[in-house]
Protein backbone atom coordinates (compact mmCIF):
# COMPACT_ATOMS: atom_id res chain seq x y z
CA UNK A 1 0.00 0.00 0.00
CA UNK A 2 1.31 3.45 -0.88
CA UNK A 3 1.84 6.22 1.64
CA UNK A 4 -1.10 8.19 0.24
CA UNK A 5 -3.46 5.30 1.04
CA UNK A 6 -2.39 5.00 4.65
CA UNK A 7 -5.01 5.93 7.20
CA UNK A 8 -4.68 8.72 9.75
CA UNK A 9 -3.91 8.07 13.41
CA UNK A 10 -5.61 10.42 15.88
CA UNK A 11 -4.96 10.08 19.62
CA UNK A 12 -7.16 11.63 22.31
CA UNK A 13 -5.80 12.51 25.74
CA UNK A 14 -7.02 14.56 28.68
CA UNK A 15 -8.05 14.33 32.33
CA UNK A 16 -10.54 11.74 33.50
CA UNK A 17 -14.03 13.20 33.18
CA UNK A 18 -13.15 15.69 30.44
CA UNK A 19 -15.20 13.81 27.84
CA UNK A 20 -12.70 11.80 25.79
CA UNK A 21 -14.95 8.80 25.16
CA UNK A 22 -17.90 11.02 24.23
CA UNK A 23 -15.69 13.01 21.87
CA UNK A 24 -14.23 9.91 20.21
CA UNK A 25 -17.75 8.58 19.62
CA UNK A 26 -18.92 11.92 18.19
CA UNK A 27 -15.90 12.25 15.90
CA UNK A 28 -16.31 8.66 14.76
CA UNK A 29 -19.97 9.25 13.94
CA UNK A 30 -19.22 12.36 11.88
CA UNK A 31 -16.43 10.65 9.96
CA UNK A 32 -18.43 7.48 9.32
CA UNK A 33 -21.42 9.49 8.13
CA UNK A 34 -19.10 11.26 5.69
CA UNK A 35 -17.96 7.91 4.30
CA UNK A 36 -14.63 7.56 6.13
CA UNK A 37 -13.61 4.12 7.39
CA UNK A 38 -13.06 4.49 11.14
CA UNK A 39 -11.38 2.20 13.64
CA UNK A 40 -12.06 3.34 17.21
CA UNK A 41 -9.91 1.86 19.96
CA UNK A 42 -8.72 2.59 23.48
CA UNK A 43 -5.76 2.26 25.81
CA UNK A 44 -5.26 0.22 27.81
CA UNK A 45 -6.31 -2.04 24.93
CA UNK A 46 -8.83 -4.88 25.05
CA UNK A 47 -6.05 -7.45 24.65
CA UNK A 48 -4.98 -9.54 27.64
CA UNK A 49 -2.14 -7.15 28.54
CA UNK A 50 -4.49 -4.21 28.36
CA UNK A 51 -7.11 -5.83 30.55
CA UNK A 52 -4.45 -6.54 33.18
CA UNK A 53 -3.39 -2.88 33.10
CA UNK A 54 -6.99 -1.62 33.08
CA UNK A 55 -8.10 -3.67 36.05
CA UNK A 56 -4.78 -3.71 37.88
CA UNK A 57 -4.28 -0.08 38.87
CA UNK A 58 -4.99 -1.00 42.49
CA UNK A 59 -2.42 -3.81 42.34
CA UNK A 60 0.34 -2.44 40.11
CA UNK A 61 1.97 0.90 40.81
CA UNK A 62 4.95 2.99 39.81
CA UNK A 63 7.42 1.43 37.40
CA UNK A 64 5.60 -1.91 37.17
CA UNK A 65 2.41 -0.22 35.96
CA UNK A 66 4.32 2.15 33.66
CA UNK A 67 6.05 -0.78 31.95
CA UNK A 68 2.82 -2.78 31.77
CA UNK A 69 1.02 0.11 30.07
CA UNK A 70 3.92 0.63 27.66
CA UNK A 71 4.07 -3.08 26.82
CA UNK A 72 0.36 -3.07 26.06
CA UNK A 73 0.85 0.04 23.90
CA UNK A 74 3.53 -1.59 21.74
CA UNK A 75 1.41 -4.73 21.37
CA UNK A 76 -1.62 -2.58 20.55
CA UNK A 77 0.34 -0.75 17.85
CA UNK A 78 1.60 -3.97 16.29
CA UNK A 79 -1.62 -5.97 16.37
CA UNK A 80 -4.39 -3.39 15.98
CA UNK A 81 -3.36 0.19 15.20
CA UNK A 82 -0.85 -0.47 12.41
CA UNK A 83 -3.03 -3.03 10.59
CA UNK A 84 -5.97 -0.59 10.68
CA UNK A 85 -3.81 2.22 9.31
CA UNK A 86 -2.53 -0.04 6.55
CA UNK A 87 -6.15 -0.76 5.58
CA UNK A 88 -6.64 2.96 5.17
CA UNK A 89 -8.81 3.40 8.28
CA UNK A 90 -8.77 6.55 10.36
CA UNK A 91 -7.79 5.28 13.82
CA UNK A 92 -9.26 7.09 16.83
CA UNK A 93 -7.48 6.08 20.04
CA UNK A 94 -8.94 7.01 23.44
CA UNK A 95 -5.74 7.65 25.47
CA UNK A 96 -2.18 7.31 24.21
CA UNK A 97 1.32 8.50 25.19
CA UNK A 98 0.01 11.79 26.60
CA UNK A 99 -1.93 9.90 29.25
CA UNK A 100 1.19 7.99 30.28
CA UNK A 101 3.09 11.27 30.65
CA UNK A 102 0.45 12.35 33.16
CA UNK A 103 -0.79 9.26 34.98
CA UNK A 104 2.63 7.70 35.46
CA UNK A 105 3.89 11.03 36.82
CA UNK A 106 1.06 10.95 39.34
CA UNK A 107 2.37 7.49 40.20
CA UNK A 108 5.84 8.83 41.00
CA UNK A 109 7.72 8.20 37.75
CA UNK A 110 9.81 11.05 36.35
CA UNK A 111 8.98 12.35 32.85
CA UNK A 112 12.35 11.33 31.38
CA UNK A 113 11.77 7.71 32.33
CA UNK A 114 8.20 7.75 31.06
CA UNK A 115 9.33 9.07 27.70
CA UNK A 116 12.22 6.60 27.53
CA UNK A 117 9.87 3.62 27.65
CA UNK A 118 7.32 5.17 25.27
CA UNK A 119 9.47 7.01 22.73
CA UNK A 120 9.37 4.19 20.18
CA UNK A 121 5.58 4.26 19.93
CA UNK A 122 4.43 5.51 16.53
CA UNK A 123 3.72 9.22 16.33
CA UNK A 124 0.05 10.07 15.73
CA UNK A 125 -0.88 12.29 12.81
CA UNK A 126 -2.74 14.32 15.42
CA UNK A 127 -2.89 14.28 19.21
CA UNK A 128 -6.00 15.94 20.60
CA UNK A 129 -5.60 17.11 24.19
CA UNK A 130 -8.94 17.95 25.76
CA UNK A 131 -8.95 20.32 28.72
CA UNK A 132 -11.60 21.91 30.91
CA UNK A 133 -11.92 23.86 34.12
CA UNK A 134 -10.87 21.50 36.94
CA UNK A 135 -14.05 22.29 38.89
CA UNK A 136 -16.17 21.26 35.91
CA UNK A 137 -14.18 18.03 35.56
CA UNK A 138 -14.50 17.32 39.30
CA UNK A 139 -18.27 17.79 39.10
CA UNK A 140 -18.47 15.36 36.17
CA UNK A 141 -16.40 12.76 38.02
CA UNK A 142 -18.57 13.14 41.11
CA UNK A 143 -21.72 12.61 39.05
CA UNK A 144 -20.21 9.74 37.05
CA UNK A 145 -18.32 8.02 39.81
CA UNK A 146 -14.55 7.55 39.81
CA UNK A 147 -13.09 4.65 37.82
CA UNK A 148 -9.48 4.45 38.99
CA UNK A 149 -7.26 5.24 41.94
CA UNK A 150 -5.83 8.19 39.98
CA UNK A 151 -9.27 9.81 39.89
CA UNK A 152 -9.65 9.17 43.62
CA UNK A 153 -6.50 11.14 44.50
CA UNK A 154 -7.21 14.38 46.40
CA UNK A 155 -7.18 17.28 43.94
CA UNK A 156 -6.78 14.88 41.01
CA UNK A 157 -8.71 17.06 38.55
CA UNK A 158 -6.53 20.10 39.17
CA UNK A 159 -3.30 18.06 39.14
CA UNK A 160 -4.23 16.26 35.94
CA UNK A 161 -5.23 19.49 34.19
CA UNK A 162 -1.86 21.08 34.97
CA UNK A 163 0.10 17.98 33.95
CA UNK A 164 -1.78 17.63 30.67
CA UNK A 165 -0.78 21.19 29.78
CA UNK A 166 2.85 20.22 30.41
CA UNK A 167 2.41 16.98 28.46
CA UNK A 168 0.94 18.83 25.46
CA UNK A 169 3.90 21.22 25.40
CA UNK A 170 6.35 18.32 25.63
CA UNK A 171 4.63 16.32 22.89
CA UNK A 172 4.76 19.29 20.54
CA UNK A 173 8.49 19.63 21.22
CA UNK A 174 9.16 16.00 20.32
CA UNK A 175 7.20 16.22 17.08
CA UNK A 176 3.65 15.23 17.95
CA UNK A 177 1.19 17.46 16.02
CA UNK A 178 -1.06 18.61 18.85
CA UNK A 179 -4.49 20.22 19.03
CA UNK A 180 -5.56 21.53 22.45
CA UNK A 181 -9.28 22.15 22.95
CA UNK A 182 -10.88 23.69 26.04
CA UNK A 183 -14.17 21.84 26.53
CA UNK A 184 -15.41 23.93 29.46
CA UNK A 185 -17.96 25.91 27.43
CA UNK A 186 -18.08 23.83 24.25
CA UNK A 187 -20.61 21.11 23.53
CA UNK A 188 -19.35 17.66 22.53
CA UNK A 189 -20.77 18.33 19.06
CA UNK A 190 -18.79 21.55 18.71
CA UNK A 191 -15.61 19.86 19.93
CA UNK A 192 -16.14 17.05 17.42
CA UNK A 193 -16.66 19.57 14.61
CA UNK A 194 -13.32 21.24 15.39
CA UNK A 195 -11.49 17.91 15.37
CA UNK A 196 -13.13 16.65 12.18
CA UNK A 197 -12.20 19.91 10.46
CA UNK A 198 -8.56 19.40 11.45
CA UNK A 199 -8.66 15.77 10.30
CA UNK A 200 -10.01 16.96 6.94
CA UNK A 201 -7.10 19.37 6.63
CA UNK A 202 -4.65 16.57 7.42
CA UNK A 203 -6.27 14.26 4.90
CA UNK A 204 -6.08 16.85 2.14
CA UNK A 205 -2.42 17.43 2.97
CA UNK A 206 -1.68 13.72 2.85
CA UNK A 207 -3.50 13.16 -0.43
CA UNK A 208 -1.54 16.02 -1.97
CA UNK A 209 1.83 14.39 -1.30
Amino acid sequence: MSDTERGLFVAFDGPGGVGKSTTVAAVGHLLTTAGTAVHATTEPSRANLGEIARHGTETYTGMSLACLVAADRYHHIATEITPALERGDTVLCDRYVGSSLVLQRLDGIDPTTIWAINQHAITPDLTVVLTADPEVIHARLTARGTHSRFEKMPGSSRKEAALYEEAATFLEKVGYPTLIIDCTNRSPERVADIIVSRIGTLRRGTSGN
